[in-house]
């Protein structure tokens, strides 16, 4: 005959006491608070967001029982927030978790209200993982009688911004060479609107002496490009690229690109954290000046090109992958015309540091640049000037660090990083 004992029905009715009032806290929207010494911020479970609502901060949204974090491989819980639902994922030890959460929006909802909706039943999913780490102690159930408004306060107002550089110098007596490289781009992403900028430059100086001969030579870039696009819905957008370039090696002074772009994803853009397929066309003049005057005898001109591309980009904890294939061509006449392959590789090592491979391989047929003095032997030598070549290739591998908000690391994937567009179609 069993036997009944006292201090496990007691813990039975306090463990269904506390399951009574979370459902009753859900259903009232209530709210999970922490005590006034919370656990360390170190044992807290680390959580990544996604989805089409900004991503929310611990601390401005009151859930400081978890850490949100700017880097997906870096959480034990993924939440995608997607229409009509939340999803939650379990990693790590928490791997075999999963849960749903139906978000279906009641009438006449303001977007301050679906904000706080959404909040809370963030925090309530949150609380299967929370229970089973050593947070769980550190936490009460408390029910409140109505939500307080939230917000998320961003002291980057959604920028994100990225630095890089690189040198190489090398030398001996007769010979010195150096090389500078510098880029620099500033993202602001929010559900409706994408805006991206970025810069880079490159230096390169050679110097050799041999018996009485000296020589010199010098070469130089410079590029700008930007990107404003709009989102239409789960598939469409719509943008604008403007893009301005300078290069002795591809004798071009001056290049003004401005392009307007159509953009359709095969998946939904909600997905867009796990995989993507977009085919982007854009149309538009290119004017450019040239340092010297080009085989078609030409000094300056205005062109007019039109381009497709399709881009396959999956994400994996790891981190990414994108394949893009792209092609161009110029209106007045079609045999001028460009093919070409990419593959970029995006590893995470830390938190904002990445090693990042890229490999890339093109058809040319469109070299309305090249000048008419050709190169000198010496050019040809240093590779100063661009010669005519029926395709080129290259690979490259390097560090990129990023640092700024955290609020804009999934929201807009539109038109991918901003310059897939136009890339082809500037002849160099």
């Amino acid at each position: 005959m069993a036997s009944h004992h006292p201090r496990r029905s007691a813990g039975r009715a306090v463990l269904l006491l506390a399951a009574a009032m979370l459902v009753v806290s859900a259903a009232a929207y209530g709210q999970v608070t922490d005590k006034p010494a919370p656990a360390p911020a170190g044992g807290l479970i680390r959580v990544w967001v996604e989805g089409f609502i900004r991503p929310l901060d611990s601390e401005a949204d009151k859930i400081p029982f978890v850490r949100f974090v700017a880097e997906r491989g870096q959480a034990q819980v993924l939440v995608a927030i997607e229409p009509g639902l939340m999803r939650f994922t379990g990693l790590a030890e928490f791997e075999k978790t999963r849960a749903e959460y139906p978000l279906p929006p009641p009438p006449g909802e303001t977007p301050q209200q679906a904000e706080g909706r959404i909040l809370q039943i963030l925090r309530l999913g949150l609380l299967r993982y929370v229970s089973k780490s050593p947070t769980a102690g550190h936490l009460t159930i408390s029910l409140l009688d109505a939500v307080k408004p939230t917000s998320v306060i961003d002291p980057w107002r959604f920028w994100v911004f990225s630095l890089s550089g690189s040198s190489f110098l090398s030398g001996q007596e007769s010979y010195g060479s150096e090389s500078w490289y510098g880029s620099f781009s500033a993202n602001r992403v929010t559900p409706e609107w994408k805006i991206q900028m970025s810069a880079g430059g490159s230096l390169s100086n050679n110097r050799y002496t041999y018996n009485d001969y000296d020589y010199t030579s010098t070469s130089n870039s410079i590029s700008w490009s930007g990107l404003a696009a709009k989102s239409l819905g789960e598939h469409w957008s719509a943008g604008v690229y403007l893009k301005f370039y300078r290069s002795t090696y591809a004798n071009t002074r001056w290049s003004v690109i401005p392009r307007p772009a159509l953009e359709y994803n095969l998946f939904p853009y909600s997905e867009s954290t796990k995989r993507q397929l977009r085919i982007t066309y854009t149309i538009g003049p290119t004017f450019i000046r040239y340092d010297e005057p080009t085989i078609y005898d030409k000094t300056r001109e205005t062109l007019f090109g039109q381009s497709l591309s399709a881009t396959l980009d999956l994400k994996q904890p790891w981190g990414a992958v994108e394949a893009s294939l792209t092609g161009s061509h110029y209106l007045h006449d079609l045999s001028k015309y460009q093919v070409g392959l990419s593959v970029e590789v995006s590893i995470r090592l830390f938190k904002g540091l990445n090693l990042n491979l890229d490999g890339s391989g093109s058809r040319i047929h469109d070299q309305l640049n090249l000048a008419k003095g050709g190169a000198t032997y010496e050019e040809v030598l240093l590779q100063r000037k661009q010669l005519a070549t029926g395709y080129d290739y290259s690979f490259s591998a390097g560090f990129s660090y990023s640092f700024g908000s955290i609020f804009s690391n999934i929201i807009n994937p539109r038109f991918g990083s901003g310059d897939d567009g136009i890339s082809i179609s500037v002849s160099m």
